[in-house]
């Protein structure tokens, strides 16, 4: 397959586009020399757009850089900052300015120009660094015959990779009766507070997974999934899953989290593996549908809102792990069941958007997203559609669906991607679906339609999802592993993953004391009777839970008896 960059590089772009290439040496020079270079269309209308580009040299230090390219279509520079922009016909040369004219191994500058266009306004394909050419040479993607070497980033980090195997998740599901079944799959490795970077107690730190990842590795590529997961005030609208750092501890959140994993990813001995960074699950979309006015606000909603700490957070994230050439950056977008409706979908979007170009961080820095992380929605409903009625009825009416846009999370996934695209993201942006416990099989699942008697009917005696509501979220009795992690198993989706560990408790039934700034949330507690975020309906939770994150017995045999497709 072909990277991402050689596909922007040669599509006409309308939106965000992003070029990369290896170093190279050039012929005859004196000292070694190389760049990467990241250009980005951060704002486009009619007749003109603004671009953000960031040279990084990985080659000998230079003192006074100019980087050129030639314009595709008819674009004109007409402002320009941090650099002294110059055109010739479709040929730009920009130059640095004072401040940011010397330039060590590694480092980088950033400039930005408002230019006209009309037509098409393709990413230019070909960038120079003081005459040497950034993407071009052995192993480059702009190539297709080259195999990506180390370190090279590529579409998807899934395609022709094998994926970590978390030792410590694969043995307390191998020690589970039935569970070998299933213990030698890929997990993600929760980073939910800072002791875990170094690890708790026994427990295996970051560097002693990717460590354990370099041995498994083998000869070919190898997929490392981390969850980033310490916001400040961390998931407003909960408690189960509540953590360390205060609403307004931003700068513990950079100095004591993000840098350190950072660092740690950032190290030359684990450059040949593809690390997948997903980005603060159950984050931004909190600052959409739980604050004032809508009825399910919460005052730490409206703090972390006004506080504007999780875009900040997420954009920190993005733009110091961004930063190594095999992180690849997922952002969470929630799930249809919580962003599906008109009202949350199109200023979730725009959300995801400021995040991602906020603290440094560009629309470059995000690989993708994913969705349905430590959630229960359904792949695909096959038994009934959207666009479904019965006696004149329209499916959307139904209690179940209630008005949203979406049955199922394949379809919201890919159309919150074409949303993204719109609103300037990567053009072959890559979705990931969590299916770890999305199965819903077992006894249970229907085998056909409901019955036509109404529309309410139709959808409930045929949907796959059990639950007795889309919020209820926690331990969620009757359901069963999904899909097994796979690469590109449908169009605009990168790979099915098991980001969240099946067997991992999402809160406990009753009060804890602990020392993790976990609380007790009652959508946990399955004699609870709900709330408006479900409609007060009961929570369907499992009894007897632990902690989140903390080994479920229960859940991981519940998981299994119900697996779809079936173990």
């Amino acid at each position: 397959m072909r990277s991402r960059t050689a596909l922007l590089a040669a599509a006409a772009l309308t939106a965000a586009a992003t070029g990369t290439a290896t170093a190279v040496t050039a012929p005859g020079a004196a000292a070694a020399a190389g760049c990467t270079v990241a250009y980005t269309v951060q704002t486009q209308w009619d007749s003109g757009f603004t671009s953000g580009v960031t040279v990084t040299n990985t080659g000998d230090p230079v003192s006074g850089w100019n980087l050129t390219w030639t314009f595709a279509g008819n674009q004109r520079v007409t402002q320009g900052w941090n650099a002294d922009l110059a055109q010739s016909g479709a040929g730009v040369t920009a130059r640095n300015v004072a401040h940011n004219g010397t330039l060590a191994t590694g480092a980088s500058a950033s400039f930005g120009f408002n230019a006209s266009y009309s037509g098409s306004n393709a990413i230019p394909a070909t960038f120079k660094l003081n005459g040497v050419t950034c993407n071009a040479g052995p192993g480059d993607p702009t190539d297709p015959t080259d195999p990506p070497g180390p370190g090279t980033r590529v579409d998807n980090p899934y395609a022709g990779a094998k994926v970590y195997v978390n030792p410590e998740w694969s043995a307390r599901a191998a020690a589970e009766p039935g569970g070998t079944r299933i213990s030698d799959r890929p997990t993600g490795v929760w980073l939910d507070r800072t002791a875990a970077i170094e690890g708790v107690g026994s427990a295996m730190g970051l560097r002693d997974h990717l460590d354990a990842a370099l041995t498994q590795k083998g000869a070919g590529e190898l997929v490392v999934q981390l969850v980033i997961y310490n916001l400040p005030g961390r998931d407003c609208s909960a408690l189960a899953s509540n953590g360390e750092l205060g609403a307004t501890e931003i700068d513990r959140y950079k100095t004591q989290y993000i840098d350190p994993i950072a660092a740690i990813l950032a190290d030359q001995k684990y450059a040949g593996l593809r690390i997948v960074t997903t980005v603060e699950i159950d984050s931004l979309p909190n600052l959409v549908t739980n604050v004032t006015p809508r009825p399910t606000a919460t005052p730490n909603c409206d703090t972390m809102k006004a506080n504007g700490n999780y875009q900040k957070g997420v954009g920190y994230a993005l733009n110091k792990l961004g930063d190594a050439p095999n992180v690849y950056n997922y952002v969470d977008a929630g799930h249809h069941g919580w962003l599906g409706w008109d009202d949350n979908f199109g200023p979730s979007a725009e959300i995801f958007k400021t995040a991602a170009t906020t603290e440094g961080a560009t629309l470059g820095d995000v690989h993708g997203f994913i969705v349905n992380t430590a959630n229960y929605s359904a792949l695909k409903e096959n038994h009934f559609t959207v666009d479904d009625s019965v006696n004149g009825v329209s499916v959307r009416q139904t209690k179940w669906v209630d008005w949203n846009r979406y049955v199922d999370e394949l379809s919201y996934a890919q159309a919150m991607r074409a949303k993204l695209v719109t609103l300037g993201f990567d053009t072959n942006l890559g979705m990931l679906i969590d299916t770890s416990r999305n199965g819903w099989g077992g006894a249970a699942r229907p085998a056909a339609p409901g019955p036509r008697t109404s529309a309410d009917a139709y959808v409930d005696g045929g949907r796959y999802d059990r639950r007795i509501h889309l919020g209820n979220w926690c331990n969620q009795s009757g359901a069963g592993l999904g899909e097994r992690p796979q690469a590109a198993p449908a169009a605009g989706i990168d790979a099915y993953v098991w980001m969240k560990p099946p067997g991992e408790s999402d809160g406990s039934s009753k009060a804890i004391p602990n020392d993790e700034g976990k609380g007790f949330d009652r959508m946990c507690d399955p004699t609870y009777e709900g709330n408006p975020r479900n409609n007060n309906n009961k929570s369907g939770a499992l009894a007897d839970a632990p902690l989140s994150g903390q080994w479920f017995s229960g859940q991981f045999q519940e998981l299994m008896r119900n697996a779809y497709p079936a173990l």
